[in-house]
């Protein structure tokens, strides 16, 4: 087994756009409990009360729901040079961004389905403003308890006409490890669960049900309990969010989920639970179609929506929220 590389170290942030601006801020702000952190044009950029660096979520006013661009920050100045030569040799860059709010310059690119990712290193730090400042070193935001009150960005899902291509660019250039993935019987892979730490799944690719390229499925955020994510079923119900998935608990992962849709149509998991992979020979695990058949961990059949839907949506043949 090759020694895995460790040039990116994770996902810094996801920009996700919206069509309904003000109601999908007031969803991330009084629903899932996020904190405003700065504004700039058209997107407003927000933290978990867990998150070190400023913000995990760039929310931009567009004229449809999806997501705009995944953040990767490098372990160092040498390794983020390695990877842009990669990702060049590999002729799907895209070239330098001054950067953004929060963070120094930025290579673009895309993997083989179209999404677009930047990779950055130098990055600012959070510091709380008073009111916001915690009573531990250990911390770096006041916990508010608002709404669902999120910890941070754990994990995105992207949707991909072809699964076995992205996840092999994850891996090969990004230097993400294979953990688990979905295998049907013609040997089309379906599903690929994704991390660059130990735990069970940072970036997902899923195969989109209509075979279009760069839609997104989801983005998910952590809470550290399962009262937690129950209770942020409750928190949606209150606030009248259709909820689309019930908390249950995933068989692939393991994860404890619940699933929502906010204002601008974009799929949201609230999550907890899951597993760590220490060992550093560990075989991914591949699931079949049959065991997929079998639904969630505890028998809960999945949706029809969930494997389905994406943002963009393609009305008026897809349904959505």
């Amino acid at each position: 087994m090759a020694e895995p590389m460790h040039d990116v170290a994770r996902i810094a942030h996801a920009e996700l756009l919206t069509p309904k601006p003000d109601e999908s801020l007031r969803f991330f702000v009084d629903v899932l409990g996020l904190e405003e952190e700065s504004r700039e044009g058209r997107s407003v950029f927000l933290r978990g009360w867990g998150d070190y660096l400023r913000y995990s979520l760039k929310l931009t006013e567009a004229a449809h729901g999806g997501l705009g661009h995944l953040a990767l920050r490098a372990w160092s100045p040498e390794a983020l040079d390695r990877r842009v030569a990669a990702i060049e040799t590999a002729g799907l860059g895209e070239g330098w961004s001054e950067g953004d709010v929060g963070h120094g310059p930025a290579y673009r690119f895309r993997d083989p389905d179209g999404h677009l990712f930047e990779l950055f290193y130098e990055a600012e730090r959070y510091v709380a403003p008073e009111h916001l400042r915690p009573s531990w070193r250990n911390q770096p935001q006041r916990y508010t308890g608002r709404g669902c009150a999120v910890k941070r960005l754990d994990h995105v899902n992207l949707l991909a006409a072809d699964v076995r291509a992205s996840r092999v660019f994850a891996q090969e250039l990004l230097g993400y490890r294979l953990y688990e993935r979905i295998e049907l019987d013609d040997g089309t892979e379906s599903g690929a669960w994704l991390s660059l730490s130990i735990a069970a799944h940072e970036l997902i690719y899923v195969a989109d049900h209509y075979g279009l390229r760069g839609r997104l499925h989801h983005l998910a955020f952590w809470v550290d309990t399962r009262e937690e994510c129950l209770r942020a079923a409750d928190v949606f119900v209150d606030n009248e969010v259709p909820i689309e998935a019930a908390p249950s608990k995933h068989g692939v992962a393991q994860g404890f989920f619940l699933y929502g849709f906010e204002p601008g149509g974009n799929r949201i998991e609230v999550t907890t639970g899951g597993y760590f992979v220490y060992d550093p020979d560990f075989e991914p695990i591949t699931w079949s179609a049959a065991d997929r058949a079998r639904g969630q961990y505890w028998g809960v059949k999945t949706i029809e929506s969930f494997h389905t839907y994406g943002t963009p949506d393609v009305p008026p043949t897809e349904p959505g929220p």
